[in-house]
This record gives C-alpha cells, structure tokens and sequence, in this order.
C-alpha cells in the first residue's frame, strides 16, 4: 500500500523538489499538484479516497492554502493536511492548527521535519492494512 500525497504549491521549482525529495526519502507517491487554491480543492474534494496527504502552501497563485484547510477540516480519518510555508511564524502555526492542520512545516528550516513526519505516517498507515 503506497502513502499517497497531493501537493498544493506555486512554485515550480519547490514543486519538483518537494516531489523528489518524498519520492527518495519517505517513499511518498505523489498523487497529483495544484497551484490555486480552486483547482488544490477541487481535486481533494473528487479524489477524496485516493489521498493521505495533503501539502499546502499559504500563498498561492490565486487564492490560499487557509481556505484548503479549512474546507477540509472534517476529512477521513488518517488523512493529514499539512502546511509547509516560508510564513511558519508562531501566529501562522496557531490559526493552521485551528482550521484542522496536523503540522506546519517551515520551507526553509524544516524540510527534514516533513521528511520525518511523512516517514512516520507512511509506516503508520502500512502497519494498519
């Protein structure tokens, strides 16, 4: 059973980075990518079992990452929403926990915490099927 995640990122070159280092070091399948907040939603929303994983941004191309969170707050259980954001200010890590997020990752500093995060719940869930 693979650990299947859905990247919602504007960038480009974190997309592919974000990709590639899951791929290597937390076998994570990634399942799909967004840029907008619409297209990030709607996906999540038509693909809801085929999923374990959300990545969001906060600032997208259009729209945000808080409106992905919150429009997901209620999900299965075992799915995570997490957040990886160059904004991971104390304030930002509060109001991401309050509209459902399971983590919030810093890009800059703390790219080896969502590796170990995304370890942890990939082995979780291959433990319980």
């Amino acid at each position: 059973m693979k650990f299947r995640a859905y990247i919602v990122e504007d960038s480009p070159t974190i997309r592919e980075n974000l990709i590639e280092t899951l791929q290597e070091l937390a076998l994570v399948e990634p399942v799909g990518t967004a840029d907008t907040e619409h297209e990030g939603k709607q996906w999540l929303a038509k693909n809801d079992a085929y999923w374990d994983l959300a990545i969001v941004d906060l600032f997208l191309r259009e729209g945000s990452g808080l409106n992905i969170l919150e429009a997901f707050r209620y999900r299965r259980p075992g799915q995570k929403m997490i957040v990886l954001s160059n904004h991971a200010t104390n304030d930002v890590r509060w109001r991401c926990a309050q509209l459902g997020a399971d983590a919030v990752f810093d890009k800059s500093t703390e790219i080896d915490a969502l590796v170990e995060y995304c370890v942890n719940q990939r082995d979780k869930v291959e433990a319980s099927h």
